[in-house]
């Protein structure tokens, strides 16, 4: 179904229960995944301890891998691993932790998705101060010249897909507005016609 409604990519919330109060799934959920979908897997690790699982992902089948600067103290070799693994490398910024944080880590990652809930539950109501984020984050991208992408996950919806696209975001991860929608296939084509709508 994913493949068919033209979606990208399939964003996979890995939390352990520890970095974050819920449980979900570990790498052979995301071996199981990569058999049936030729496309890109996205694995968001909302784990403790993100370096000594980074490169288990990419061995079960990640094509992406993001980690939560909040949980590695040694952000910049996870994500050196990971590229080096054959991976795209991104970082996590929660809701509180400014984008001015990652200015000595450009050049280091390939995307970073800024979460506009807090990080652990679905169906949470998007923060509307994050689109200042991206715009900060954009800026930033621009004056240090570093090509990278900005992907943003929590609460997106139609009601703000296109206002994310405008502030700067190349990628949104939606969950709730595609899976509890009558038609999943149409609300994936309604986000992307939202998206390009933004550009």
């Amino acid at each position: 179904m994913l493949e068919a409604s033209g979606a990208e990519v399939v964003h996979v919330d890995v939390m352990d229960g520890r970095f974050v109060p819920n449980i979900t799934l570990g790498m052979p959920v995301v071996a199981a995944m990569r058999k049936v979908t030729k496309l890109p897997l996205d694995c968001h690790l909302m784990i403790v301890e993100p370096s000594r699982y980074a490169l288990e992902f990419v061995e079960a089948g990640a094509s992406w891998v993001s980690v939560h600067q909040e949980a590695d103290p040694h952000v910049h070799r996870t994500l050196d691993s990971i590229r080096k693994a054959g991976a795209k490398a991104g970082v996590v910024l929660n809701p509180g932790t400014p984008v001015e944080t990652l200015t000595d880590l450009f050049g280091c990652f390939d995307f970073v998705l800024l979460m506009s809930v807090n990080p652990g539950f679905g169906g949470q109501s998007f923060i509307p101060r994050i689109l200042d984020k991206v715009r900060r984050l954009d800026a930033l991208r621009t004056e240090r010249q570093t090509p990278f992408l900005i992907q943003v996950d929590g609460g997106v919806s139609l009601d703000n897909a296109a206002e994310l696209v405008q502030a700067g975001a190349d990628c949104l991860v939606a969950g709730n507005a595609v899976f509890k929608a009558q038609d999943p296939v149409a609300a994936i084509h309604a986000l992307r016609a939202t998206m390009r709508a933004g550009k």
